[in-house]
């Protein structure tokens, strides 16, 4: 990688040796390593057995996950929070698991649409929830740097499964105690 970037370097008319630049070829792959490590990671590493027996049938929230991901289209970051609920079915999972969660698939190139369906199928899966619900909302540098250059505008998406699409009111819960602008019409 360190390479590419000496080319890119140079592609934009730079000198790659000059004093602010020679060692920036090394310190753009060492970010781009770490950015994209949800590559190198899997589902089983990440929740790593943190699954507890539990008769709990209310709505689990954790609100406000920060998250940062790299557009797949520009590869400029975009940046936001991560709200998750799950309904549980006998089980509960650790709750730094879900933060976790949402990491592992945001450290790749992504697309926000895409992004929050991985992580709601996911935690389903992993949790046999009878629900679960993900909203995020997060702010694109590809739309803010380029392009249209909006700098105020804020992507919404959100996954509905099981319980959480079905019911009405357990939807409502949801989107009420997110505080989520879905849940004003």
């Amino acid at each position: 990688m360190q390479t590419h970037f000496k080319k890119i370097i140079e592609a934009l008319g730079e000198d790659p040796h000059r004093e602010g630049l020679k060692d920036t070829p090394e310190r753009a792959a060492k970010a781009m390593e770490y950015l994209t490590e949800g590559y190198r990671q899997s589902v089983d590493q990440i929740v790593n057995g943190a699954l507890f027996e539990s008769d709990d049938d209310e709505m689990i929230l954790v609100k406000n996950i920060e998250l940062y991901s790299l557009c797949e289209h520009h590869l400029l970051p975009f940046i936001g929070k991560c709200h998750v609920a799950y309904l549980p079915n006998g089980k509960i999972i650790g709750l730094s698991k879900i933060a976790r969660l949402v990491d592992v698939f945001a450290k790749r190139l992504q697309v926000q649409e895409n992004l929050t369906k991985q992580i709601a199928q996911t935690l389903r899966s992993v949790t046999n929830a009878k629900g679960v619900g993900v909203i995020i909302e997060a702010q694109h540098l590809c739309m803010m740097m380029r392009g249209v250059e909006k700098q105020n505008s804020i992507m919404t998406t959100s996954v509905m499964l099981g319980l959480l699409r079905e019911d009405p009111r357990t939807r409502a819960e949801f989107l009420s105690l997110v505080g989520s602008p879905l849940s004003r019409g």
